[in-house]
């Protein structure tokens, strides 16, 4: 009977091991397929970093806010424009302030002219990634983090950032905009 338990611990041991070894080199494997695929770099500057900053020019940012009208908010640009270097971090932030007496979840949904521009609009952090939960009365201030890639047209000066607030509700799915006023 000592023989067959000594046996059963040793077979014990041996995949308790293989089974520390294994998780063990799962670490390295995983950083490895993340590495050739391209997924969770986890280095959010890494979308910053081999960008070069063109001094040579300046584009001009507008940022411009606006709400469907079932939604009881105020949202507006801390800012309404800005020059920058294409290749040049920047950081604005919108504020947004939920008027009614109830919590409200909306949702964000950029818009950019020229449309072309779109695509040299490289955002690193933005509220319009999820929909937003603000309470009764409640006030934000969110922030843009983006980079404007220098490879952009050198012919478009001037880049308007817009953003349209959407109630997540059935009810606000068929109604139209309205323009939030600049004093909000």
């Amino acid at each position: 009977m000592a023989a067959g338990n000594a046996k059963t611990l040793s077979k014990l041991i041996v995949v308790t091991l293989g089974m520390f070894g294994f998780g063990f080199a799962l670490v390295p494997f995983y950083y490895k397929i993340c590495e050739v695929t391209g997924i969770n770099s986890g280095d959010e500057q890494s979308l910053v970093k081999n960008t070069q900053v063109d001094t040579s020019r300046w584009v001009t940012l507008e940022f411009d806010a606006n709400i469907n009208e079932a939604l009881p908010w105020r949202f507006k640009p801390e800012v309404r424009s800005m020059k920058v270097h294409p290749g040049q971090l920047v950081q604005v932030e919108y504020e947004v302030t939920n008027t009614s007496d109830a919590s409200i979840v909306g949702q964000a949904v950029p818009s950019y002219g020229p449309a072309r521009a779109a695509a040299f609009f490289k955002k690193i952090e933005c509220f319009c990634f999820t929909p937003q939960t603000l309470a009764a009365g409640e006030r934000r201030r969110m922030p843009v983090l983006f980079v404007l890639d220098p490879g952009m047209d050198k012919d478009v000066q001037t880049v308007t950032l817009s953003y349209t607030f959407f109630d997540t509700g059935v009810k606000a799915q068929t109604t139209g905009l309205r323009k939030v006023a600049a004093d909000g």
